[in-house]
């Protein structure tokens, strides 16, 4: 059975006090969590947020990694960087990367398959526009994101990747997929890594990320091919981010 995670996407969010605070009550209020947690800082803070987690049962990770294994790329991080800091986790083609940074398919596929390279757990976004969902395009969408990512892994151990389907009008919008429009995407995307390998595809966890929160977050984890969640703004309150991790528990 595929235990849950919930995973605390920061973005460009806190400082020093901020997150001491936030880790303090998080690691009190998510004790008796049954679901993996982890937690994506800004990279200037991942010194001091492997700090505050020693020994707390909370892992943690990046927002996002370079292609390249090292060189002349200022302002870019590797995936051994990473690992040196303690990371098992690293999110790759969230949708604000996608559209404010222009990262293409296989730019998320490259840094999906260094991740791995480099024994990090890459957690792949995919989804669709609000303009694509009503064009009835959401499966091609996504079909072509997976796609890329897949043929990228097929040569690598990819059993650890991780799945995060978040459909961009439903990110920082107050706006949810219905539990049923969730599950059938999620459902889509197992079968689309089953073609590949249907066994890692029944061990592979998915996760829902578009604005989750306590009070939907039970409805949404009960669904079959949902495995969790990408949360984001509600992951800066620990009371709320430890309600969402008890609900995925």
């Amino acid at each position: 059975m595929r235990r849950k995670l919930v995973v605390g996407n920061w973005k460009m969010h806190g400082n020093k006090a901020s997150i001491t605070e936030l880790l303090g009550n998080l690691a009190q209020a998510s004790a008796a969590a049954g679901a993996e947690i982890a937690v994506c800082p800004p990279f200037v803070y991942l010194p001091l947020v492997e700090q505050l987690l020693k020994d707390k049962g909370i892992a943690f990770g990046a927002q996002n990694m370079a292609t390249a294994e090292q060189g002349a790329f200022t302002g870019e991080v590797s995936a051994a960087m990473l690992r040196d800091c303690g990371c098992r986790f690293v999110i790759v083609g969230h949708s604000e990367r996608r559209c404010l940074f222009g990262e293409s398919n296989t730019e998320v596929a490259d840094k999906a398959a260094m991740a791995i390279r480099h024994g990090l757990v890459p957690i792949v976004c995919v989804g669709e526009s609000l303009a694509q969902r009503e064009a009835d395009a959401t499966l091609d969408v996504i079909g072509a994101q997976l796609d890329a990512v897949l043929a990228a892994v097929k040569d690598l151990d990819w059993s650890q990747l991780i799945v995060a389907y978040e459909p961009v009008w439903a990110i920082g919008t107050g706006r949810t997929a219905t539990p049923e429009q969730a599950q059938a995407v999620h459902a889509f995307i197992r079968g689309r890594l089953a073609a590949v390998d249907a066994n890692i595809a029944a061990g592979t966890r998915i996760l829902y990320g578009g604005s989750v929160k306590a009070d939907n977050a039970s409805t949404l984890f009960a669904q079959p091919d949902i495995d969790g969640g990408l949360v984001g703004g509600a992951s800066l309150n620990a009371e709320e981010f430890a309600a969402i991790c008890s609900a995925a528990g």
